[in-house]
């Protein structure tokens, strides 16, 4: 898995390279957990388009076992990209959308300098519960 390393807010974060392989199943969160803990990640940012198709179809569970399998291991994932239309289309994943944002563990950025910019503006008690 390729991905890069960065700081925001005092936050290491492992960014994966948009050009990888799709994500899916637990499985596939096995594979992040490995690299994040390879490089003492707080965050994992994952890029929307590394998402299979259906992963953000709440009725497929793909999303809720996935962000479920990260958060069990004390990691934060943050999901990079424009869902607009899938969230206008779905009032369930507006929901989740909008409760996950709500929260410290997981959130969905449409991009990069937004997930950067809240992670400046929390404090470290905020991120981890």
């Amino acid at each position: 898995m390729t991905a890069t390393i960065t700081e925001a807010g005092g936050t290491t974060v492992v960014w994966l390279d948009a050009d990888g392989p799709l994500l899916a199943g637990e499985q596939d969160a096995s594979d992040v957990l490995s690299e994040a803990f390879s490089t003492d990640a707080d965050w994992v940012a994952i890029p929307v388009s590394r998402l299979v198709d259906g992963f953000l179809d709440l009725s497929t569970r793909q999303a809720g076992r996935f962000i479920q399998k990260i958060i069990n291991y004390q990691l934060s994932v943050a999901f990079i990209g424009d869902i607009s239309a899938k969230v206008d289309a779905n009032s369930a994943l507006r929901d989740f959308v909008r409760e996950s944002n709500r929260g410290p563990r997981v959130w969905f950025m449409a991009t990069r300098s937004e997930f950067e910019a809240r992670l400046d503006q929390i404090s470290s008690k905020d991120r981890y519960p």
